[in-house]
């Protein structure tokens, strides 16, 4: 079996630092290197060439499916586990662990705030006496090198977020056979790790933020999609949902431009659209770097901001909050950093984990608003880090109590 792919944030193809959630095997000279311009080809919901209906279905499912676990702890929760035997993996010996873990980078800030909240999980175990960490700054090549290296470190589990897929999987496939083996947050091109962490996906991203829209926008509304790369699969997944939700509506969707996540390009684009269309009513991100400079865009207009989606950065959900907007926020939570830590310790303690450990994927709404907004924290920090009863916050993650 190939194990389901997920794929987040990469560095040669994520449009800046600011992007938090896209990934791709893709060359640097790929298509990916678009720039603000509109979709040259256009991913039409289902004729996409990303699109795979039965990884959408399950997505949808998966959407309205009550998760297994404890409750308020979404990093420990499950979404349909079908469990695995570690019996094999169990540590022999009243020692400490060394927990290691292959790190693609911190090369934005979802991934700067994940790694923080990781290292705060394995405080919380007195059994891990050695943490030891190699952050692969986004290379291919250094990241092969640093698994062979932990490999022979002496490591009773390793944990890898793969800085891309089919490059990474012979490096994986043979430290499989040397460890038990944790993937996380992106997948590899097989099933040797004992677990694969992740949350719902891609689609389920862009349906949350289209079916928003739908809802809030009146029929003929004007709708301006905000793109940052193309080519990308899990930003290519984003939109074929949200495109088959807004095919099914009577919205128009007027404009579906490129940003490369900057924001003066963001703002650009919202201007023009504006002055082309006359006005625009409602606005779809694949992600939320660039959400307050589209808000900004609106304001500099001098007309209404309309019905935004956004992401769970802390300032869009300020600007949110204090200029009263209507918007949703849908995430690819950094929360999801504690897991592997979890599923590492479980395995070694000779636990049933799950094959694919597919985690719930909240969305900050309206309601919720008010629980994710944490005064005090930095504008790029991640609300749904899970960290904040952790020790140390909100200091060790930039904040001020």
């Amino acid at each position: 079996m190939i194990r389901r792919r997920l794929l987040v944030p990469a560095a040669a193809l994520c449009a800046g630092a600011l992007l938090a959630s896209c990934s791709s095997d893709a060359p640097p000279d790929s298509p990916a290197a678009a720039s603000g311009s509109e979709e040259k080809n256009k991913s039409d919901g289902k004729d996409s060439k990303f699109f795979e209906q039965a990884e959408y279905d399950r997505q949808m499912k998966l959407r309205d499916t009550e998760p297994e676990g404890p409750a308020g702890k979404p990093w420990e929760q499950m979404l349909e586990p079908e469990m695995t035997d570690t019996a094999q993996y169990k540590k022999k010996g009243s020692g400490g662990t060394h927990l290691c873990f292959s790190n693609a980078g911190v090369f934005n800030p979802w991934r700067q705030v994940g790694l923080k909240t990781m290292k705060a999980e394995v405080k919380l175990h007195k059994e891990i006496t050695k943490f030891t960490d190699l952050d692969a700054q986004g290379k291919d090549d250094k990241q092969i090198s640093d698994i062979q290296e932990l490999t022979g470190k002496g490591c009773d589990a390793l944990i890898v977020s793969p800085n891309t897929t089919a490059t990474l999987t012979p490096a994986v496939k043979e430290a499989c056979g040397k460890m038990p083996v944790i993937v996380f947050d992106r997948g590899v091109e097989t099933d040797c790790a004992v677990t694969f962490v992740n949350p719902i996906g891609g689609y389920a991203y862009g349906a949350v933020a289209a079916d928003f829209l739908v809802d809030e926008v009146k029929p003929k509304g004007k709708i301006l999609a905000l793109r940052i790369s193309p080519g990308v699969d899990v930003l290519e997944n984003r939109w074929s949902a949200a495109k088959v939700a807004f095919d099914k509506s009577e919205l128009d969707v007027v404009d579906v431009k490129f940003t490369d996540g900057d924001t003066s390009k963001a703002k650009s684009v919202v201007a023009d659209a504006i002055s082309r269309h006359g006005q625009i009513d409602g606005v779809w991100m694949d992600s939320g770097a660039t959400a307050v400079a589209a808000v900004e865009a609106f304001e500099d207009a001098g007309v209404d901001v309309p019905p935004i989606t956004g992401e769970d950065q802390q300032d869009f959900l300020k600007a949110w909050k204090d200029k009263k907007l209507t918007a949703i926020a849908p995430a690819y939570p950094t929360f999801q950093w504690r897991t592997p830590v979890i599923a590492a310790l479980r395995i070694l303690d000779g636990k049933q984990v799950p094959e694919e450990w597919k985690l719930p994927q909240p969305t900050v709404t309206q309601d919720t608003l008010d629980t994710y907004l944490e005064d005090g924290m930095p504008p790029l920090h991640y609300a749904m880090c899970g960290c904040e009863k952790m020790p140390g916050f909100p200091e060790a993650w930039g904040g001020k109590k």
